[in-house]
């Protein structure tokens, strides 16, 4: 294990995923169904399947574009998501 990559992951993705859309539907479904643990096991199975995803995807296409390729298009589409979110797009 290496665990220099696993606490990088867990901070980004924790500090990322803090106070997002996903983090208010999990807490508003919770307050509306008073179901805890159902949301919580679904919330971390979804959670679990798109980041296993993300993982396969992620492996597959690094075999074919190099890794700081990887990083501009990354980049690029934080840039336009977060330009999307500041001018109301999206």
């Amino acid at each position: 294990m290496d665990w220099k990559v696993f606490l990088t992951t867990f901070g980004i993705l924790f500090l990322a995923e803090f106070g997002d859309k996903t983090q208010l539907a999990v807490l508003t479904m919770t307050a509306q169904t008073n179901r805890p643990l159902a949301v919580f096991l679904g919330g971390t199975l979804a959670l679990s399947g798109v980041t296993l995803l993300a993982v396969l995807f992620g492996h597959l296409i690094q075999q074919w574009i190099p890794r700081e390729v990887i990083g501009k298009i990354a980049g690029c589409l934080f840039f336009v998501v977060g330009a999307l979110v500041f001018f109301g797009k999206l």
